[in-house]
């Protein structure tokens, strides 16, 4: 049975139930029927994993053994993120898409079946959990060969109403904490499938790093009254040297203590807690941003550059009026041939060491001569 919603920027979403059960959701422009049946056989799902706490750093681990059989880097005739075709079933039916959003099929994370509550930490005798959340996948495109940087505009527009859509649904689950829309690039970060794609994780608790940016940003509002996110974009705009991208809406700098090679951050001017929060204006004007920063980010060496793109979003319910949406592309490329490796330093201590000034980096992204 499809199911449409009307989203905005002419984004109609169309959503069927795949033959095991799981859901695709069709992001069109041009009010397409889809009506395309999963015609593969049904499988079963994996069970939910589980969360158990690392009590020495208090942090959530989620442990799904199911995973270790997914999808690795198939030839481009079995890719299962390509349109169904004459020549093989996927996990899209219909034989052409603009974009799909679908849950996953070796998901990290997975919905409880009852009602589901983050056990109290008592160290070394915190009870393990059932690993509550949701897993997605966001292809952006049908074409296999291609990659975000070159998506037209509209595409990356119906990619942000897919993005905008999923936060707001998936933000009103009971068990959901934070959304996390992000994108893997290139074999050097770890990808599985070729075909231009990311994820969404909807976590039942909360990630390390948005722990001690709110820790961060609560401390800095206690001292000062101010939002420790917009002081900090306020410096970029003022030292202007790590700026390398700036509209009306929107602000791409390298940040002042960089952690790599290549780390771009890109901010709404307006600032707000999620993709919900946008405005029409800011929405219709990120394509144009995003489409400069990652063809920079390409152009440095003039080649593809294997990147993390992930957007930072505050908790569905806890610190939205200190955190600040923005989304941060990392790469690990430092040159030619070369990768900046997270060796003792950096993997056992957390303790980063650049090799460039951010200054550098944002210089070269600044002077890579965009095609017009």
């Amino acid at each position: 049975m499809t199911r449409i919603k009307v989203l905005g920027a002419g984004v109609s979403r169309n959503s069927q139930e795949m033959a095991d059960g799981r859901t695709i959701r069709y992001y069109d422009t041009q009010s397409q029927i889809r009506s395309a049946i999963d015609e593969r056989p049904h499988e079963s799902q994996p069970s939910i994993g589980e969360l158990r706490l690392d009590s020495l750093l208090n942090e959530w681990i989620a442990l799904a053994s199911h995973r270790q059989s997914r999808t690795f880097l198939p030839p481009k005739e079995l890719c299962p993120l390509c349109p169904t075709s004459k020549s093989g079933l996927s996990e899209i039916p219909d034989a052409d898409y603009e974009v799909v959003v679908f849950d996953n099929r070796f998901p990290s994370l997975r919905p409880p079946e009852d009602v589901w509550s983050l056990p109290e930490t008592r160290g070394p005798e915190t009870p393990k959990a059932p690993a509550a959340g949701v897993c997605e996948v966001v292809c952006f495109t049908p074409h296999h060969g291609q990659s975000f940087a070159e998506l037209t505009p509209r595409q990356v527009r119906t990619v942000l109403e897919a993005w905008r859509d999923r936060t707001a649904e998936l933000s009103s689950l009971d068990f959901v904490r934070q959304v996390f829309p992000f994108e893997n690039r290139g074999e050097e970060i770890g990808v599985t499938l070729m075909h231009p794609h990311g994820q969404i994780y909807a976590y039942s608790y909360l990630p390390p790093k948005t722990e001690k940016m709110m820790l961060a940003a609560t401390r800095y509002f206690k001292n000062t009254g101010r939002i420790l996110f917009d002081e900090i974009v306020a410096r970029e705009i003022r030292d202007e040297v790590r700026i390398i991208a700036q509209n009306e809406h929107w602000i791409a700098f390298v940040p002042f203590a960089a952690r790599y090679p290549f780390e771009i951050h890109v901010a709404p001017l307006s600032p707000v807690a999620d993709l919900t929060e946008l405005s029409m204006q800011a929405c219709d004007s990120f394509p144009e941003m995003a489409l400069e920063v990652l063809q920079r980010l390409d152009g440095v060496f003039g080649i593809p550059m294997a990147y993390i793109a992930a957007w930072h979003q505050a908790p569905v319910r806890e610190g939205r009026d200190l955190l600040r949406l923005h989304w941060q592309i990392t790469s690990v490329r430092r040159a030619p041939g070369k990768l900046k490796y997270l060796a003792g330093s950096e993997s056992a201590m957390g303790a980063f060491i650049m090799d460039m000034l951010p200054e550098q980096s944002a210089g070269q992204l600044r002077e890579v001569v965009l095609n017009k």
